[in-house]
């Protein structure tokens, strides 16, 4: 059940809204950092750990395409830090600031009490890009931190990710 329109519940949606933020403006300084040196992909982990306190919050409170962005964003910083092809790593680092933009306007939509405008943010250019980057990551397997491959995210499940926002 989603808390995005029960009046009772506004003041958690604010919340969620403010503390959203403070985190996408860590993982902007993360990236930051990153794009600065593309050798320190342990940001990449950093980056999907913070996203995923995001994805986590946007899932208790109903926002499921918030959630399902920060899952991507997750899954994609991941696998990122198993490459070593920093030409790539700097388009990883590209991507991953268009996608805290898009979520920033998410957030902000939820915030304003227009989160049906939520659907209709996302662009068919960034889709291409996901799409694009998606792919690039088809042979790596480990999709999280923790050093135990199973009840990681295989290709397949990011398909059925892409494909639940409708991309």
């Amino acid at each position: 059940m989603s808390l995005l329109n029960d009046p009772t519940m506004k003041e958690v949606v604010v919340e969620f809204c403010n503390e959203s933020m403070e985190l996408f403006n860590q993982l902007e300084s993360i990236l930051e950092d990153f794009e600065d040196d593309t050798t320190n992909v342990a940001k990449l982990e950093e980056f999907g750990q913070i996203i995923d306190r995001v994805m986590g919050s946007a899932k208790t409170i109903g926002a499921d395409e918030i959630a399902i962005f920060c899952e991507l964003g997750k899954v994609i910083g991941y696998k990122a830090s198993q490459i070593d092809d920093h030409a790539l790593l700097e388009v990883v680092a590209a991507i991953m600031f268009d996608a805290l933009e898009l979520l920033k306007k998410m957030i902000n939509s939820i915030k304003s009490g227009c989160d049906s405008e939520v659907k209709s943010l996302s662009s068919k250019a960034f889709v291409t890009r996901l799409n694009w980057l998606k792919d690039k990551f088809n042979d790596i397997e480990r999709a999280s931190c923790a050093p135990d491959p199973s009840g990681n995210m295989s290709q397949t499940s990011i398909d059925d990710l892409m494909s639940s926002l409708g991309l």
